[in-house]
Formats: C-alpha cells, structure tokens, sequence
C-alpha cells in the first residue's frame, strides 16, 4: 500500500527527554528513510501543527526537539511518553553525509541550530574514519541552554567540540563568546577541500559564513540550513518562498553559492 505523505500518521511517544525548562526531545515511533535536516509536521488536533526538525534517528523512532514558544508547542508539552502525536513528513532536503565523508568538516552550530544536524555531528563525531578531520563549534545563550549535554561530553572524548556561551555568571570555567571568535584562529588542514556547515539564526549564519570566507574557503564549500522558515511542508502555502525559492522543497539545506541569497 502506498503511504500519502500528505496525511498525518499517529505516532507513540517512546521517550520524553528534557534538555531546559522549554527544550525537550520527544522520541517518536518512526520507522522509514529520513535524513539530518529534514523536518515533521507535528500537529494536534483544535490546535494546530508545527514543523519540527529532526535532531536524532534510530532503527524504529525519530527525535524532534521542541521548544516551548506558542499555542501548538504549548500543547505538545502536555503530552508524555506512551501518548500519542500526530506526523506528516519527513519533508525537505537533508543533510547528505555523502558529501563530507573522508573530508575534513567543521560544523557550526547556534542555539536550538543544533538540532537539524546533531545527526551530522553524531555520524563524524563517533567515528574518526568517517572523515578527515571533524570540529564542531557550538555557542549557547548561556550555560542554562545548552542543549544535548550528554552528547556533548561523549563528543568531545573523539572530536574538536568548542562550546561557548554569550554570557555566563562569575566563576563560569567554560568558554565565553560568539562562535565567530573562535574561527579565525581555527587550525584547518586544507582550506581547499574543508566542508563547512552552518546552522543558526539568520545573523549568526551570515556572520560565521563570513568569517569562513575571510579565511579564503569558497562559497561552494559552505552549506546551511533554512529550518526556520518552514511551515506547510509541501509548497503550498507560500510562507518558506523566498524569491522563486520554496525553502520546504528545494531547502532547508542549501549549499551557500544558493543560499547566499535566502539568507533575509
């Protein structure tokens, strides 16, 4: 039987994790081909849906990393683990790790901008083989929004893993900063060949591109995410379009000598 992507499917709730007190990770009962960066439909019936991207995958669940900041997501907070959310999806262009194995890769990460390639980062991160050389960059608000902790302490055991936060109470023994302080002193290998990834806020992706350009890598080395522009999922309702550009489709994951100019 054919399955229609368009239609919600019910789906378990098998674990509820809790990263802050408006981030938590709701594992769901999956089972499919799905890809980093690419997004669900979660939606509630009288409330509405809302895009979620994917933050982990496993043999027969899918984790979407929610945080709390409007009617659908309020809801959803009221829901724990063996009840069930509706899907629609997955939707959207990934992250293909194809295209960074036996490469050096650097991935930088801001926020919640974490989650659409935390399965990036797991793939590399876990095993040095996979490419040549891996360094994840990834700045918080402050100590208490740190998302995936756990993760990123095992991380760091097998890779560069640079935390930072903006800003952090005295006695904080962390690094304190943007991610952009950290590029430019950044030890690369091969600039001509490095495979740069970027996934943020609007400002901070433009800023942390720019820093990798200083440093002489080309355009069609860089890659970012468009996430937060989704809604619909399937180009319907206009609201991802920038120019002729239906981020739902053609995004969220661009290669920046495209997604220079959907940045907005």
């Amino acid at each position: 039987m054919t399955v229609n992507e368009y239609i919600p499917f019910l789906s378990e709730i098998k674990d509820v994790i809790q990263h802050t007190e408006i981030e938590f990770t709701f594992r769901m009962a999956y089972q499919g081909e799905v890809k980093p960066g690419q997004f669900f439909e979660v939606s509630l019936p009288k409330y509405g849906e809302a895009p979620i991207s994917v933050s982990g995958i496993g043999e027969d669940y899918v984790d979407l990393t929610i945080r709390k900041v409007g009617k659908v997501t309020n809801e959803i907070f009221n829901h724990y683990k063996g009840q069930h959310l509706f899907l629609r999806g997955p939707y959207g262009n990934g992250f293909d790790v194809a295209n960074y194995e036996g490469k050096e890769l650097i991935v930088v990460a801001g926020g919640t901008g974490l989650s659409p390639v935390r399965g990036v980062v797991d793939y590399f991160a876990t095993d040095a083989s996979r490419s040549n050389g891996f360094t994840l960059i990834t700045g918080f608000k402050s100590p208490e929004d740190v998302l995936f902790k756990s993760d990123l302490a095992r991380w760091e055991t097998s890779a560069n893993v640079i935390l930072t936060v903006d800003q952090a109470p005295e006695g904080y023994t962390g690094n304190v900063g943007l991610v952009t302080k950290y590029i430019p002193e950044l030890n690369i290998e091969n600039l001509n060949e490095v495979q740069v990834i970027v996934v943020g806020p609007p400002m901070m992706m433009h800023f942390t591109v720019q820093e990798f350009l200083k440093r002489g890598i080309a355009q069609e080395q860089i890659w970012i995410s468009q996430e937060r522009k989704m809604c619909c999922g399937i180009g319907k309702c206009g609201h991802c379009k920038i120019d002729d550009t239906y981020i739902c489709l053609e995004g969220p994951v661009f290669n920046y000598t495209k997604g220079k100019d959907l940045i907005d």
